[in-house]
């Protein structure tokens, strides 16, 4: 399950790929790390055409999965489309369009200690978006020590892996869209059509890398 990603690209990068888009983010800080329950940016539907805004990753969970909790920290991935929880924010209106540059899947080294393989598209990682859904406004308890916010929230689907992800975590990987016309495609055709877009990328189109190991400081 991907629980860290990166968008190394400003959002004038994002916003000249999207004729007319609304640029409503803020001032858009550089992203190379991007946890559950963190801001970042995606594009969506709205009114006047299209948006490019800052939510919250993690969509609301279903309500079996909070009984006797009192906080509810979201859900990153969704895989079940399935599910009557998930249906309701399929509609055009609730699917976005989550940027990135890069995203990481743990393993286990050697030496038995974790460590994060990250997944781009090679030399200058290339911009690309997560198939995504979102809620506008939803008023929960994220944090006990936060309290009942009301924000806007995001997430974004996976599928079975291609053979780069694979080997690292067989069970699932992202939903990527590369292309113009899937990023139209995801945000405006009805579910019937577009969930056929739920799959994998093709095999050895991502670039796999380890991050480099820190740099060791001086005693003195």
């Amino acid at each position: 399950m991907c629980s860290l990603y990166g968008m190394k690209k400003n959002q004038d990068e994002i916003r000249q790929l999207f004729e007319g888009v609304y640029d409503r983010a803020g001032n858009l800080a550089d992203l190379p790390s991007i946890y559950p329950d963190q801001s970042a940016p995606i594009v969506r539907n709205c009114e006047d055409g299209r948006e490019l805004v800052q939510a919250r990753w993690g969509m609301p969970t279903p309500r079996n999965y909070l009984e006797g909790k009192n906080f509810d920290k979201g859900v990153t991935n969704v895989r079940n489309t399935s599910s009557r929880h998930w249906q309701q924010w399929f509609d055009p209106t609730y699917r976005c369009l989550v940027p990135f540059t890069s995203f990481s899947e743990p393993t286990r080294g050697d030496d038995g200690k974790s460590r994060n393989v990250w997944f781009d598209f090679g030399e200058g990682e290339p911009l690309a978006f997560f198939a995504g859904i979102h809620v506008p406004q939803w008023t929960s308890v994220r944090k006990v020590s936060e309290g009942e916010v009301t924000t806007d929230l995001f997430a974004f689907l996976t599928t079975a892996p291609n053979a780069e992800v694979g080997e690292v975590h067989p069970k699932a990987m992202p939903v990527i869209l590369r292309e113009k016309s899937e990023w139209e495609a995801w945000l405006t055709l009805p579910w019937t059509q577009a969930a056929v877009m739920q799959k994998a990328l093709p095999d050895r189109t991502l670039r796999r890398h380890l991050p480099p190991p820190p740099a060791q400081g001086s005693l003195f």
